[in-house]
């Protein structure tokens, strides 16, 4: 191997033995998409602009698509000559495993019925439960006690901080087939630099509504429909220490759901109507993103995309184009949402 930067060798002529594997080095893993980025498009694969793990190949009425994570691989398409040509292109560069039809992926199961495909993260839960004891706890039927409000500066710290971080973390990654521990995770999450006693029970509690079913997840119907609808949806300066606007929005497929979101606003909100309308911004940008991801994907037009919010202010600015002073500190989102309306 070559000597580190700053490094000078008492003797040039020699050279350095490697005793460690390169594989945890911070660098590793972008040497590593890019040497297998050059492998797959030296093989026809173009690399997507809107997701850059994802490549594709169209060959006439056939496309073949790869998903990347790291060095874990999906395949998957309509033409099974070239996927096999691939798997052994593949295999005779990086010595790969094919470990066949997909039922387990980065921690998400995948059961496939005759109506459609289930996505669940059910082993996850279970140990995550079984890990901080809440396995046989009461069940909680919501995510969160009702009008919670939570401060930083409330109660005495706990005496084990990563703990109340490594929970909140795991829910973190379980928002990815449970959609309805969004807003939990945005809340909870906004106290892991200094968590206390109250934060740590609202985190119990959530584990608790988690025990009571923790085999959900996701449905993916087999359905033809392939239209767009989104809804958006905020709670206006919910939020007690800064006064900001929380915001939400879930995005259907032909009726499943394949996109959601809450997040906490970047600035505070001086009506209703304007933080309603800083969602509708947010889930329209969404929206345009997805457009452009199943454009490659070939799926045939999905506009018009009925966009539900349930604010007849905001719905007002996007349709008026007068301008108004209530307004003019929102400028940007009001034109983007009625060039895209």
């Amino acid at each position: 191997m070559k000597p580190p930067p700053g490094f000078i060798p008492s003797d040039p002529t020699k050279v350095l033995k490697l005793k460690k594997s390169l594989y945890g080095l911070k660098q590793a893993s972008r040497q590593w998409h890019a040497k297998l980025s050059t492998a797959l498009k030296s093989k026809g694969y173009i690399q997507s602009k809107n997701d850059y793990s994802l490549f594709y190949k169209d060959i006439g009425k056939h496309i073949i698509f790869v998903a990347v994570y790291v060095d874990d691989i999906l395949l998957t398409g309509n033409h099974l000559e070239e996927m096999n040509d691939l798997k052994a292109y593949l295999h005779s560069t990086f010595k790969i495993k094919d470990l066949g039809s997909l039922h387990y992926f980065l921690g998400i199961e995948i059961l496939e019925t005759s109506h459609g495909v289930i996505m669940t993260q059910r082993k996850f839960a279970a140990e995550l439960l079984k890990e901080f004891d809440h396995l046989n706890a009461t069940p909680a039927h919501c995510p969160l006690e009702p009008r919670l409000q939570l401060r930083p500066d409330s109660g005495k710290p706990i005496t084990d901080p990563s703990l109340y971080r490594k929970l909140v973390g795991k829910l973190n990654y379980l928002t990815n087939t449970r959609p309805d521990l969004a807003y939990v995770v945005q809340f909870l999450s906004q106290f892991l630099q200094d968590p206390r006693e109250p934060h740590w029970q609202a985190a119990l509690h959530t584990l608790r509504y988690l025990s009571k079913d923790y085999t959900k997840g996701i449905y993916l119907n087999a359905s033809t429909d392939l239209n767009l609808e989104a809804y958006c949806d905020s709670d206006w300066a919910s939020c007690p220490n800064t006064r900001r606007s929380v915001s939400g929005y879930f995005i259907l497929l032909g009726g499943s759901p394949i996109s959601w979101k809450s997040k906490k606003q970047a600035t505070v909100s001086l009506s209703s109507a304007e933080t309603e309308y800083r969602s509708m911004r947010r889930v329209t940008t969404e929206l345009a993103w997805l457009t452009r991801l199943l454009y490659e994907f070939t799926v045939p037009t999905v506009v018009p995309m009925p966009l539900k919010c349930d604010s007849q202010a905001a719905i007002y600015i996007a349709r008026n184009p007068v301008y108004h002073e209530r307004t003019k500190h929102i400028a940007l989102d009001c034109h983007f949402v009625r060039e895209k309306l």
